[in-house]
């Protein structure tokens, strides 16, 4: 069973789809047919069997209207000597000749067989009358423990030909009192050629079906996976030329228009992401052509200095080396945004019990560093959250350096942290309304903003973490002058709430 079934499941998976639907079509209308070509036969069977049985009732003397001398219409009477019929009458034929076959002229046509049936399993035949095999039935007919019983058996005619017969077995008492039966059969003959010819014509109609549904299973199966074959068209074309602009119609609501609109979706979702890539390729490159370029000058203005044995004003080289950690700073930063806007969205972040307050604390410190002329002052309550603290560190940072880099010389950034809503207010110009949509795309900067330091990637990991966390993130301008960014983050005012 074990072997069989691995070879089976190979020869199947070497068919084609079309080959596999007519065949499995042509098995299911070949067992159908044969189902009913069984039922036919079957209660055809039963139909013949049920008149044989009515005709073994009226020969042992069932009803008047029911005795071969009064037969139904249509139906021939038994032809041939008369025999004895009621159980006295065999008793008394049979015990001249109690082990004798009888007369050895059998009637003609289809035959009666009689015999008287012990209680012990002997039998008694009728003269002329040929004998039947003594069946368990019989017996328990004989000993009284049933009425009577139906049942196929073996006769042997007076010229000693043996046939099939059925059989009615009757049970009675002999003039002692003692238990017996009679048992009567006819021929199987008239019944086993009608069904042996049905057999056969039954046989035929399901071959016939048999290649009728074959035919008809490819035809089908060649209608039904024409769509089928547009969509394989379809994604070959994608595969060789790597074209995800191309569209599958999506006519109907079956599931071949839903598998189109699914592949329609997933190729419409690949042509995004690969634009997406390329977009951040390309910006990727812009932005660190700028500090490479410039680091590169720098250093080349060193070593020709150094290659001529001219040294540089102190000043000078002071300035030039303080440009090149600049600009190498720029670049780790901008390295570490990419890093972290290039790690997988689906997965999944870091979640532990964080305390928002106190990294806003060391946010604040590090912005301190960062903008030494500006005064920038925070007021935090308790508000903790699940998440990495890294990360959201990194976002708060990055909230901070916004504000520090857009406010004027001496100025005030103000942050601050009640019941879960983390602001940040800068007094610099603000940000104008037509690019409020847009301060949190990957590398997008305002043209008021392209003169100073930054990537354009800050505001959009602030907008991925806190996404990530379930909280929401927005900028609008603040009363009196500069811009007001609002972070919302779900959590409790103590740990474990």
């Amino acid at each position: 069973m074990s072997t069989r079934a691995p070879v089976a499941r190979r020869l199947t998976r070497r068919l084609t789809l079309r080959a596999r639907m007519a065949l499995l079509t042509a098995a299911a209308v070949a067992l159908a047919v044969a189902a009913c070509a069984s039922a036919g036969w079957l209660l055809t069977r039963n139909q013949l069997y049920r008149e044989l049985d009515r005709r073994l009732g009226a020969v042992s003397g069932g009803p008047p209207a029911a005795r071969d001398d009064v037969h139904r219409e249509g139906q021939p009477p038994f032809r041939g000597p008369r025999l004895p019929r009621r159980p006295e009458a065999i008793l008394a034929a049979c015990s001249s000749e109690p082990t004798g076959t009888g007369s050895q002229n059998p009637p003609p046509g289809p035959y009666e067989i009689m015999q008287l049936v012990r209680a012990d399993g002997r039998r008694c035949t009728v003269p002329g009358a040929g004998a039947l095999q003594v069946t368990v039935q019989d017996v328990r007919v004989a000993r009284g423990e049933r009425d009577h019983a139906y049942h196929d058996g073996t006769g042997v005619t007076a010229s000693g030909t043996e046939d099939g017969v059925r059989v009615l077995t009757r049970s009675f008492r002999l003039p002692d009192g003692t238990p017996a039966a009679v048992s009567y059969a006819i021929s199987l003959d008239e019944v086993q050629g009608p069904l042996d010819n049905l057999a056969l014509l039954l046989t035929a109609v399901t071959a016939l079906g048999v290649l009728v549904s074959a035919a008809a299973g490819l035809m089908i199966a060649r209608a039904s996976l024409r769509p089928v074959d547009e969509l394989t068209g379809a994604v070959e074309h994608i595969a060789r030329t790597e074209d995800l602009d191309t569209r599958i119609p999506e006519e109907g609501t079956d599931e071949i228009a839903r598998l189109s609109r699914s592949f329609n979706t997933m190729t419409a979702a690949l042509a995004a992401s690969r634009e997406r890539q390329q977009q951040l390729i390309a910006d990727a490159g812009h932005e660190l052509r700028t500090p490479l370029t410039s680091l590169r000058t720098n250093i080349d203005l060193l070593l020709r200095a150094e290659a001529a044995g001219r040294d540089l004003p102190a000043g000078t080289r002071r300035n030039l080396l303080a440009s090149v950690r600049a600009q190498m700073r720029e670049l780790s930063s901008l390295v570490g945004d990419l890093l972290e806007l290039a790690r997988p969205a689906d997965t999944e972040p870091v979640r532990e019990t964080v305390a928002l307050h106190e990294v806003l604390d060391r946010a604040v410190e590090r912005a301190r560093l960062r903008g030494p002329g500006l005064t920038i002052t925070c007021d935090a309550r308790p508000w903790h959250v699940h998440g990495d603290p890294a990360s959201l560190e990194r976002a708060i940072v990055n909230l901070l350096d916004n504000a520090v880099k857009f406010s004027p010389p001496g100025g005030t950034v103000t942050a601050g942290l009640h019941d879960g809503e983390l602001t940040v207010r800068d007094h610099g110009p603000g940000i104008p309304a037509a690019d409020l949509p847009h301060v949190f795309e990957r590398f997008w900067r305002s043209p008021s903003a392209r003169s100073l330091p930054g990537s354009g990637l800050g505001l959009s990991i602030v907008a991925r973490v806190v996404a990530e966390y379930g909280g929401s993130v927005a900028l609008e301008p603040a009363p009196g002058g500069g811009t007001l960014a609002r972070v919302h983050l779900p959590g409790t005012p103590a740990p474990g709430d």
